[in-house]
């Protein structure tokens, strides 16, 4: 009888703990699928009526120079690797160089490998004719680190591993070695891992974390830095005066379309301040409105646009004394 008792507790403990388990496991209803009511070709058209009715965003790519980025942290250094053999430096300077080519809004010269162009046009035969810049970008990796933690429970455990990443660079004016901004941007990355009851996968050490925290940090330096530059007017030069048209730099790929107005400008008289030393470039005076009559060029280094008197004169100047400016408000 205690027998058959014990039995049907183990029996009704069994069932209980059955009925728990399978109410704890639900199923993810099906989703239902519908189709689009508009086709393929009517969203592309509306894509395309949006990308056209935005107003074009003028870019004035400024020329900048990457200088010093080296890895001021202790992790990648050893005894056996002197200031020449910066692998985090060079890792950073070439996702920064990366990042601000990609975004569109500089013209980025080299100058950490400035020796290896200059070998290649000696044994060329050819001249290096290097470009002066706007700015040099001057830096280094300030922070970088790892850290693991983790919980434990019954039959349950995680493991996460997070890298950090910062990055503090400077602005430099080229002309004056004076630094105009300084800003740092940081990154985080991180990979989990959960295992129960002895399922689930190890949390072995990923090092690719470590390049995906040094990326986002990069590019929220450039982000900072295209917010600095963004505030000021586009300006541009004229090249040359034609009887066809008057002709200044820039054009598609700065954001200048046929149809666009600009002024024109007398470039200011550059005076030296007593007070601080440094040059000052006072007002220039507005002489004529210009309207973008075509395009011409095939990248950033060389095209421009054809313009036509719409209001004002330029007759008498000399197109190195005129600057050519966007319609403000």
């Amino acid at each position: 009888m205690q027998r058959s008792h014990s039995l049907l507790h183990f029996t009704l403990t069994l069932c209980l703990g059955l009925a728990v388990l399978s109410g704890c496991a639900s199923q993810t209803p099906q989703v239902d699928k519908r189709e689009n009511d508009y086709s393929l070709e009517q969203q592309r058209q509306a894509q395309a009526d949006m990308l056209a009715s935005q107003p074009a965003q003028l870019t004035l790519k400024r020329k900048v120079a990457l200088g010093r980025i080296t890895n001021e942290t202790l992790h990648g250094k050893s005894l056996l690797r002197d200031i020449h053999d910066d692998v985090l430096g060079k890792q950073v300077t070439d996702l920064l160089s990366k990042a601000l080519t990609e975004s569109g809004n500089f013209l980025v010269f080299e100058r950490p490998d400035i020796s290896r162009l200059q070998d290649e046009a000696t044994l060329t035969g050819q001249t290096l004719n290097l470009v002066g810049v706007d700015a040099l970008l001057i830096g280094s990796l300030t922070e970088f680190g790892r850290r693991t933690t983790g919980e434990s429970g019954f039959l349950s455990s995680s493991k996460k591993q997070t890298a950090y990443a910062k990055v503090d660079l400077r602005l430099v004016d080229a002309r004056t070695a004076h630094v105009t901004n300084a800003f740092s941007g940081a990154g985080e990355a991180s990979i989990e891992n959960v295992n129960v009851a002895g399922f689930g996968s190890r949390a072995d050490y990923d090092a690719a974390i470590n390049d995906r925290a040094i990326a986002i940090a990069v590019a929220e330096v450039v982000n900072s830095l295209t917010q600095l530059l963004g505030d000021q007017p586009w300006q541009s030069n004229v090249i040359a005066v034609e009887a066809d048209g008057i002709y200044m730099g820039g054009g598609q790929r700065q954001g200048v379309q046929v149809g666009m107005e600009f002024d024109i400008l007398t470039e200011g008289k550059t005076v030296v301040s007593g007070q601080t030393g440094f040059n000052i470039q006072l007002p220039g005076k507005k002489v004529a409105r210009v309207k973008v009559i075509s395009l011409f060029g095939q990248n950033e280094t060389n095209e421009g646009a054809i313009v036509s008197l719409v209001s004002g004169s330029i007759e008498g100047l000399q197109p190195s004394q005129l600057v050519v400016q966007e319609v403000t408000p």
